[in-house]
């Protein structure tokens, strides 16, 4: 009689005892994945930090154990929520981004912060001297509004990104006016402020500002200058005046000419305005004594003074 052996499966095992070995490929991913527990939640990757790293690790890390709790007041930081904090850990920038806002733990001797502030900055442009394409020379102050929107970028890629974006509108400033004739700059400033504004943001980006608004103040030219432009204003206004003045009188001697055709052609219509003459008189508040006269005895009295002095000789 031969007993039949228990099944069994290819790895030799008996039935649900068999387990197939992880292989290396998926080992590998999830350390990769799941990182260095468990320092993990520090930031902490094994493949950011050597030998050395770790040992300085472990040793601020200690001492971050030794000293509880008092070293929880001195390690815990707080960024405000306008505010971002960029932490250097051992040199390296840690995350490759900037944390907050909240709470945020700095190791104690492996860790540095800076903070960086996202609100809008206003930075004023003190007067700069410029030469404009005509050759006049004046003096223009502007205001720029900016702000970081990258932290990391503000404070890896530039040593102080104020000054820079400072120095940076003063340039363009100069090069942007200096393109321009004087009239130029007095009737168009809201275009120049807007080439300046995308000039500025695209020279800034690597910076990590975002330029938002720019202003010119004021423009100003010498005093010299200012009397001529006044004096040729002066006498443009005195020009269009006389324009319109003549203007004026041809078009009343044209309406007094037309008059005086149909004056001539009616004389119902001379006697009716000898009558309005009279009644315009009469209501003025004057010492003035109308006597009305008949219009043929006018007529007669002009015929008469006519004949006379045609009758008189000239003298030489």
């Amino acid at each position: 009689m031969q007993v039949a052996s228990p099944a069994r499966s290819r790895c030799g095992q008996p039935p649900g005892r068999c387990h197939r070995p992880r292989s290396r490929v998926a080992f590998l991913r999830t350390t990769s994945v799941t990182g260095s527990p468990p320092f993990y939640f520090l930031g902490i990757k094994s493949k950011r930090l050597g030998v050395c790293g770790w040992v300085l690790f472990s040793l601020s890390l200690l001492l971050l154990i030794i000293t509880f709790p008092v070293s929880i007041w001195i390690c815990l930081k707080v960024i405000k929520e306008y505010e971002r904090a960029v932490v250097f850990r051992l040199g390296r920038i840690q995350a490759d981004k900037a944390k907050g806002p909240g709470l945020i733990l700095i190791l104690p001797c492996i860790d540095v912060f800076v903070k960086v502030d996202l609100r809008t900055v206003t930075c004023n442009i003190p007067p700069q001297e410029i030469l404009t394409r005509d050759s006049v020379t004046t003096q223009v102050d502007g205001v720029v509004y900016y702000r970081i929107y990258s932290a990391v970028s503000a404070v890896a890629n530039v040593n102080d990104v104020h000054q820079a974006t400072f120095l940076l509108a003063q340039t363009t400033l100069r090069n942007v006016l200096g393109t321009q004739t004087l009239s130029q700059i007095l009737a168009g400033r809201e275009e120049i402020a807007h080439s300046i504004q995308t000039l500025l943001d695209d020279a800034t980006e690597l910076w990590g500002i975002r330029v938002a608004r720019v202003e010119i103040k004021d423009v100003r030219i010498p005093i010299q200058l200012q009397r001529s432009m006044a004096a040729e204003a002066e006498a443009t206004r005195e020009a269009r005046a006389r324009v319109l003045a003549a203007e004026g009188e041809m078009n009343a001697s044209k309406s007094l000419k037309s008059a005086s055709m149909v004056l001539a052609e009616s004389p119902i219509a001379l006697q009716l305005r000898y009558l309005q003459t009279l009644t315009t008189v009469a209501t003025e508040k004057n010492s003035t004594i109308v006597f009305p006269l008949p219009m043929n005895i006018l007529e007669g009295i002009g015929g008469i003074s006519y004949d006379n002095h045609k009758k008189v000789p000239n003298r030489a």
